[in-house]
């Protein structure tokens, strides 16, 4: 009997129990939809944090003013102002320190024509932009002599842009902050949310000696709330926390022995963990979803069993007339193979319906890749194959006489 016949012969025996087959199915659609849809959501998932990360910029350091103590009260961490813009110009001085950028925040109102717009603001200097990884979609960046002369001079974010300009071009307009002019020079390309959750996009800059001189005040002059430092490279970042960490202490006196008035914390490692997290959730569904399909295939075993059961006589019979024991075996294991690859094709669809269903319903980022589908299809194969060649030897070893004597 060759191949082709062997094929033909499981094909029929399939359609002679269409109910049967169907059910058997079943297990393997439920595990193959799952797999397909638990590990799309989790690709998702490791897509945007990567894509929040790229965003965030590369070699990152956060410095923040940290805890103190005055005449026997504590004060928690950043509750002081204990960092300056000297601080971030002797930091950006360091052999592993590629650059700096000191920054002060606060909330204004922003005016234009009849409309308003309630937002945070950012007084930075322009290695900011290039720290943080900000692209512009119009207009610049301001520039060092702006930041000398506290120029008023403001870049927006796309969000605040288009909540006060909608679709007219904002580069060249001037807008309203503490009822004082400022005129745009930029608009700043969108990042979406930052991995707090913070819509970076909601969001406008100005110079930092603008921002202390004319808009937020500050009670200390020349003190920021905290400072982004860019390492010289991913090899370097140990060695920049330290330097940092000796230069501040050294700065600030602070004796030894003394806990530091300040925190450096590595943003690339932050990310990392985030990213490790989302691998681990990604597998973690790709495993409960497998579950699934190991249940589908102890169904399809139990089922092949009964049938090998049922046809006896009809395996003795084939014996009988000339077919071998490797003919028997194929013919039960592509039955198997065959419900195990309908099946994964009627779940790979239903698994891409589903996890379209959930980016429209739930707002979230599904990834189906190619890998996906091939991991898929190879699952279900492997099941098909290993719990099908039970019941297959099982009819393979059975002894021409034994088979036709069975009722």
């Amino acid at each position: 009997m060759n191949l082709s016949a062997i094929f033909g012969e499981a094909l029929r025996a399939l359609r002679q129990n269409r109910l049967r087959t169907g059910l058997t199915m079943l297990g393997m659609i439920i595990g193959v939809a799952a797999v397909v849809l638990m590990l799309s959501i989790g690709q998702g998932a490791r897509t945007k944090i990567n894509e929040t990360i790229a965003a965030m910029g590369s070699n990152l350091l956060l410095v923040v003013p940290g805890a103190t103590s005055s005449g026997g009260f504590s004060f928690g961490s950043g509750s002081v102002r204990t960092l300056t813009i000297n601080d971030a110009n002797a930091i950006a001085e360091l052999s592993s320190i590629r650059s700096t950028a000191p920054v002060t925040s606060g909330t204004v109102q922003l005016n234009y024509a009849a409309k308003n717009w309630s937002t945070l603001i950012t007084g930075t200097t322009p290695e900011y932009f290039d720290v943080g990884n900000w692209a512009m979609e119009s207009g610049t960046a301001f520039t060092e002599s702006e930041v000398r002369s506290a120029a008023r001079v403001v870049v927006l974010g796309s969000i605040t842009a288009k909540s006060l300009f909608g679709d007219e071009e904002p580069v060249g307009k001037t807008v309203r902050i503490t009822n004082r002019p400022f005129l745009v020079v930029g608009v700043l390309m969108a990042k979406g949310q930052s991995l707090t959750g913070r819509d970076q996009d909601d969001n406008v800059f100005v110079p930092i000696s603008t921002s202390e001189r004319q808009i937020t005040g500050n009670q200390f002059p020349g003190s920021i709330r905290y400072m982004l430092v860019q390492g010289a490279s991913a090899e370097e970042m140990d060695l920049a926390e330290i330097e940092i960490t000796q230069l501040l202490r050294q700065r600030h006196r602070i004796p030894n022995g003394k806990d530091n008035d300040f925190t450096v914390r590595n943003l690339t490692a932050i990310a990392d963990v985030a990213t490790d997290a989302a691998k681990v959730m990604s597998i973690v569904l790709g495993a409960i979803a497998s579950v699934s399909l190991l249940v589908g295939g102890i169904g399809i075993m139990n089922i092949m069993l009964v049938s090998v059961t049922e046809r006896t006589r009809e395996i003795g019979i084939r014996m009988a007339i000339g077919a071998n024991q490797r003919a028997i075996l194929t013919q039960f294991l592509l039955e198997a193979m065959m419900i195990c690859i309908m099946g994964g094709l009627i779940g790979l669809l239903i698994g891409i319906g589903g996890a379209w269903l959930v980016s429209q319903v739930a707002d979230m980022l599904i990834v189906i890749t190619l890998g996906m589908i091939g991991l898929a299809f190879l699952f279900s194969s492997a099941v098909g194959i290993f719990f099908g060649f039970y019941p297959a030897q099982k009819a393979a070893s059975l002894k021409p006489v034994d088979a036709l004597r069975y009722e």
